[in-house]
């Protein structure tokens, strides 16, 4: 790594006008840019050479020295250092301001810093800043008091009565910089926690307020008047540049315009301070240089923003660092990249699972650099330069030599948006003809990729480590799980799908009498023979001879199936479980699959298969799925025409009984016996029933041999939903408040629609699509503020050693009627046991205690009905950043065990994320009256909990443990009173029209709803604790998903809520160094305590606070992500005045700085090591480890000082004659174990004698 790259740290704070005068190279004292005639910067302007280096590499402006020799000289004449242009990058200047000017950061942000010191208003501070008032410094014999502000008339009077000289009071930035200056931080800060002692209210927050800042001041050794500007830093000039356009005219960045107007202003009031012009103009005029500078570090934050042309406000310095945009997204969290390439997606329908298609042309220009190489090696060209002209050619020799390049050089393919981690996986390239670029149909998936037009990206991996990282890591055979849930995402999808269940369903042969016995064969290849002789068909029954041999016993006899399912059994691993196998031969030889193949059974399938067979095998046994079924849904020749969507005839008598009951119920209401709403319910319900009862007509009419039935029933394609549309009568649509139309369309899609029908079915349609574009949005913010909180958890460990636990329960649903949502059986597996689980009525051990909980024991726990387990969890574990292994469980991405370095905060925000955008939107209506407010539901609900808000339809819970009564008041509501054993009671008084969900007689604990609704968690916070809502916001979540059809598991929750209640609030600091009111991490509140009660002194005393994850996220410790993350200045603000260190723990901060992310093969022990190659020579060091009283590393530094660095045999054959020794003696007589044996402790060994390491060994044996 660069000498720019070894640092630990990076720290952020205010600086002294000193320090800015030692970044500066020179002042720019006028406002010119270039000259427009010679195009050549002008002297001592804003892109001055003398000042910032020259433009053209080793040349002098006035063109004295030119070329490298005269490096570093100074030109005699026009004053420029000769050296590199790219210093201009680098080289600051300055300009000295004639009058002090304050930092709009300091003076603006909230809350206001410069108030907050000098104990003023924001107000009155601009009001002093600005001009338009005085501010007494120093009282005199006036009756001021100091920091009084007073206006121009008082002023005047208190001069003409006390004399000019009797008192001091100023205007602008000058007056607060005395201010400033004169302030005692330490004694301020003893005096506020003497106050703070006794205050109370607003009063005690505007004082914890005012004493953080004084703190910051006070630890980072800054002078608060440093946060005005006597000298102004001028950016330098290439990172503001001024390009020419065709046509003579200039494009420049707007910093430009913004630092000419400070120069301007800055010249223009020294030269009326020289002139000595009266004192009105001259504070016009610095007032005027006081907005100038706000102008250019922070445009429109104060006032109207300075406008460029066309009325376009002008970017300013802060500008170019916040939002997507700005400096942090855009440039430093992502980066554009080299050896990359992008074309539209194909379907690549014969490639295997872990190859993609690669374009000729596109290939070979990725891999350029490659090809130049091998053909410089195989000598078809002796420099780099006939290297490259032959590539350009092109010729047969070039593409051999792609071809040899490519074959173990994997690439990556990206489709965006890469909402997880599957969403880039690494490929071997397979050349193509053509342009396009060909996708394994199985990973489009994971991908979520189709081929109608999506492009995607091409990146090469370049070093020897990227390099295996892509093969072992993120090679699409070896990534066949989601990170979600653990099952598999290559599932065969479509046309697979109608293939393999045409192949294994039943049809009988229509030329085979039904009674006739079934034809028998002697083996699967007499069965195909007769088949392709179109004597048998691929769904009749026949009877095949198996001979199957397993464990080295050979068992035979007569199998009675499909011949299709014969087939397909072929392909499969006979192992899956889905069988009994016995000692017999008839379950020894049955077919592991003797059903119809769907979606649902290949699913099973594959699972069962990655467990017991390994991914490899499963990769095999997947591209022989797709092949097959790709083969026979050709064969089966499925289509859709419109003659398969056939109309139930009953169709037309169904709506008329249904159009007279409609009728009859319009009458009843027209006679007052119903409601406005029971009517309306009613002829809605009416519809429904007809619908149901048409479809489950078309069904019997379709039979289960029609080709769009079919794709339905095997999941290959739509859904039974969809078929009723087109073939039997579309039935009631929604409005755009998803209330539903009572009209309902009475046609089919089939039959097409009348206008009225179109209409009604059209708001529906355009709900649903604007309704998705929003939800992607939405979902993507949140992914992105999940992304942001979790980023640095990581597994540090594993196993932190903590006896603390959860126990998990089954999810449930609803209030009276309860219904599972997610079962015991998918929380638990894949856990560690917190305690052993025993069997309730053997009392035999099921699991012990710091085990693993398989997938089938976490069903016969289920199964013997047990309902609370305790598990290890994220939520308890006790490593400092981050979780250990043991607490996290399994890795859902691998299925086995997770290791130490996984980024397991950003898997759980990916999981929880990616299905966001298949959340509904929608607050839905519950029928209108039901309850009185909307439930929220789906993405919103999930933000709700994730930002810990209050929520809408808030339920009414218990404070109290205790029994229930109910009774009925006036002003249409009813009183439910707990009364606890203790005989305290509590009263609720809640609307009618809200539901109970407790009825007199009910024994409730405290934290238990009364009311239908959602919960304040903060609420639960109080009565409950951490551990309660901790509870609450899984459940929830889970709730969602699950309502929505989403897998998600609990540990992915897990790590989002621990992150939200990491902070403490401190509510009476001891003697520690913590502020009264202020938030601090878990980890330094824990660590101040130790400390403390080190030293016999009294600890803080503090309580977990919750935090919705975007306060958590801005709340981390590491200012880098946080301002990259939201409130870009507000965040740096408070850096600089805290002099904050960030310590490059977390993924982005290093992302930032350029360094590699701490996790994965990047973590920081793998950082120094070195390839040693697999020869002879280097056994010895291979072998040696750390318990052999040698560490490897001291034979690694001396083998290099002997220039051991051997990378074949020959190599080190060369070596050891040099070193007078027989290569094959030498290695025979070593020991390679290195320690040697007792008897042979007599025989040297070469090897040490060779290192030198022998007396080393000697005094570590006598020690």
């Amino acid at each position: 790594m660069s000498e720019l790259g070894n640092f630990e740290s990076i720290g952020i704070g205010l600086a002294s006008p000193e320090k800015i005068l030692t970044w500066s190279k020179g002042e720019v004292k006028k406002p010119e840019t270039i000259n427009y005639r010679t195009l050549k910067p002008e002297t001592d302007g804003l892109f001055c050479e003398k000042i910032f280096g020259p433009s053209k590499d080793w040349e002098c402006y006035c063109g004295k020295y030119k070329t490298k020799r005269y490096r570093n000289i100074i030109c005699d004449k026009c004053g420029v250092e000769v050296t590199l242009s790219k210093v201009r990058r680098e080289r600051m200047g300055h300009i000295r301001l004639a009058a002090p000017v304050t930092h709009i950061w300091y003076y603006r942000g909230i809350p206001s810093r410069m108030g907050l010191m000098l104990d003023m208003s924001p107000r009155n501070l601009e009001k002093v800043i600005y001009f338009a008032a005085y501010i007494v410094i120093d009282p005199g014999v006036t009756s001021f008091v100091k920091m009084q502000i007073i206006n121009e008339r008082d002023y005047r009077e208190a001069v003409l009565e006390y004399g000019r000289n009797s008192f001091v009071a100023k205007m602008g930035a000058e007056a607060i910089r005395d201010l400033l200056a004169g302030i005692d931080v330490n004694g301020l800060a003893d005096d506020l926690r003497q106050e703070l002692a006794h205050a109370r209210g607003q009063k005690k927050l505007r004082l914890i307020k005012r004493l953080e800042v004084v703190e910051a001041f006070k630890n980072s050794g800054y002078h608060p008047d440093w946060m005005v500007l006597d000298v102004l830093p001028v950016l330098p000039p290439e990172l503001r540049p001024m390009v020419e356009l065709d046509g003579g005219r200039f494009a420049t960045s707007d910093l430009n315009d913004l630092y000419r107007r400070v120069i301007n202003r800055n010249n223009r009031l020294n030269k009326l301070l020289q002139l000595g012009a009266p004192n009105i103009i001259i504070r016009n005029e610095k007032r005027m240089l006081q907005e100038a500078v706000d102008a250019l570090i922070d445009n429109g934050r104060r006032g109207r923003p300075v406008t460029g042309a066309g009325n376009r406000p002008l970017k300013s310095l802060s500008d170019l660092l916040k939002g997507k945009q700005g400096r942090f997204r855009q440039n430093l969290l992502g980066k554009r990249v080299d050896y990359s390439g992008r074309s539209v997606i194909v379907v690549g329908p014969e490639l295997k699972l872990h190859q993609c298609g690669l374009p000729k042309e596109m290939a070979l220009e990725l891999f350029k650099p490659f090809v130049m190489r091998e053909i410089m090696r195989h000598g078809y060209a002796q420099n780099i330069k006939s290297a490259r002209r032959q590539v350009e050619r092109g010729g047969d020799i070039v593409w051999d030599m792609l071809d040899e390049v490519i074959k173990d050089h994997p690439v990556l393919l990206n489709r965006a948006p890469t909402l997880h981690r599957l969403g880039i996986q690494a490929f071997e390239p397979v050349l193509v003809e053509g342009r396009a670029i060909q996708l394994h149909p199985l990973v489009c998936t994971a991908f979520n990729a189709d081929f109608d037009g999506d492009q995607m990206p091409v990146h090469v991996p370049l070093s020897a480590e990227a390099q295996a990282e892509a093969r072992f890591l993120m090679l699409s055979s070896n990534n066949l799980l989601k990170p979600q849930d653990g099952k598999p995402v290559t599932v065969p999808t479509q046309d697979i799908v109608l293939g393999c269940y045409y192949l294994t369903n039943e049809k009988p042969n229509p030329d085979f009498p039904e009674d006739a016995p079934l034809r028998v064969f002697s083996d699967l290849e007499e069965a195909m023979m007769a088949y392709d002789d179109k004597q048998i068909t691929i769904g009749q029954r026949i009877r095949v001879r198996r001979r199957i041999e397993r464990d080295g016993k050979v068992w035979q006899g007569l199998v009675e199936s499909t011949l299709g399912r014969f087939i397909f059994n072929g392909i499969i691993p006979q192992t899956l479980g889905f069988v009994e196998r016995g000692d017999d031969d008839a379950s020894q030889i049955a077919l592991e699959c003797d059903f119809v193949i769907g979606k649902k059974e290949l699913a099973k399938i594959i699972e069962r298969s990655i467990h017991t067979c390994g991914i490899t095998e499963t990769a095999r046994v997947l591209d022989e799925i797709k092949t097959l079924g790709y083969h026979y849904a050709t064969v089966g020749g499925i289509s859709i025409g419109i003659f398969d969507m056939v109309v139930p005839e009953v169709k037309e008598n169904l709506i008329k009984a249904a159009e007279e009951r409609v009728e009859n119920v319009n009458h009843q209401y027209q006679l007052g016996l119903l409601s406005e709403e029971g009517r309306y319910r009613t002829v809605v319900g009416i519809w429904r029933t007809t619908t149901d009862e048409i479809t489950e007509a078309l069904k019997e009419r379709l039979g289960v041999y029609n080709p769009i039935y079919m794709m339905s029933l095997s999941g290959a394609r739509g859904n039974i939903d969809q078929i009723k549309q087109l073939a039997g009568m579309r039935g009631n649509m929604t409005d755009t408040s998803g209330r539903t139309i009572e009209i309902p369309i009475k046609s089919n899609l089939r039959e097409g629609m009348n206008v009225l029908e179109f209409f009604i079915s059209s708001h529906g349609a355009r709900k649903s699509l604007s309704d998705t574009a929003l939800k992607t949005a939405d979902s993507g913010y949140l992914t992105r503020r999940l992304v942001d909180i979790s980023q640095d958890v990581i597994i540090r460990s594993e196993d932190c050693g903590t006896d603390d636990y959860i126990e998990v329960a089954p999810v449930v649903v609803g209030g009276k009627t309860k219904r599972v949502v997610e079962n015991l059986a998918n929380r638990i597996e894949g856990r560690y046991a917190a305690l052993p689980i025993v069997h309730p009525e053997t009392g035999e051990v099921l699991v012990e205690k710091n085990e693993i909980i398989s997938n089938s024991t976490a069903s016969l726990i289920e199964e013997l009905g047990m309902v609370r387990i305790p598990i290890r969890s994220n939520l308890t574990c006790q490593c400092d950043k981050g979780v250990c292994a043991k607490c996290y469980g399994r890795n859902l991405a691998t299925g086995g065990p997770t290791v130490i370095g996984e980024a397991v905060g950003i898997m759980a925000a990916q999981s929880i994320g990616e299905p966001g955008t298949q959340l509904t939107m929608r607050t839905f209506h519950t029928g209108g009256i039901a309850s009185g407010d909307d439930i929220t539901q789906g993405l919103p609900r999930v933000e709700e909990l994730f930002e810990a808000r209050k929520p809408k339809g808030q339920a009414v819970i218990s404070e109290l443990g205790g029994t229930v009564t109910v009774s009925e008041a006036e002003k249409r509501r009813r009183d439910v009173v707990v009364t606890s054993e203790d005989g305290k009671s509590k009263q609720y008084s809640i609307p009618i029209s809200t539901p109970l969900i407790v009825d007199t007689g009910d024994v409730v604990e405290e934290g238990d709803l009364l009311t239908d609704g959602s919960v304040n968690p903060h609420d639960i916070m109080k009565i409950k604790g951490a551990r309660g809502v901790q509870k609450y916001i899984i459940a929830e979540v889970l709730k969602v998903y699950k309502n929505n059809g989403v897998e998600i598991n609990d540990k992915h929750i897990e790590i989002i809520v621990r992150q939200m209640l990491r902070k403490f609030k401190i509510e009476d600091p001891g003697d520690t160094q913590l502020l009264t009111g202020s938030v601090v991490d878990m980890a330094e509140y824990h660590r101040a305590n130790a400390e403390a009660e080190e030293h016999g002194l009294q600890p803080a005393e503090g309580k977990q606070v919750l935090l919705g994850i975007t306060k958590a996220s801005l709340a981390t410790e590491s200012f880098l992500s946080a301002a990259s993350f939201q409130e870009t200045t507000r965040v740096l603000t408070d850096a600089a005045v805290k002099g904050k260190i960030d310590p490059l723990e977390g993924l982005k901060e290093n992302v930032i700085i350029g360094k590699l992310i701490p996790a994965g093969t990047g973590l920081a022990r793998y950082r120094n090591i070195s390839a040693i190659p697999v020869v002879p020579a280097n056994m010895p060091l291979l072998n040696a480890t750390e318990d052999e009283k040698i560490a490897r590393t001291g034979y690694e530094e001396q083998a290099r000082e002997l220039g051991f660095t051997q990378e074949t045999q020959e190599d080190y054959e060369v070596f050891m004659r040099d070193m007078g020794l027989d290569p094959e003696v030498f290695v025979n007589k070593c020991t390679f174990d290195l320690t040697p044996e007792e008897e042979d402790a007599q025989e040297s060994n070469p090897l040490l004698e060779l290192f030198d390491l022998t007396d080393a060994q000697e005094e570590e044996a006598q020690a």
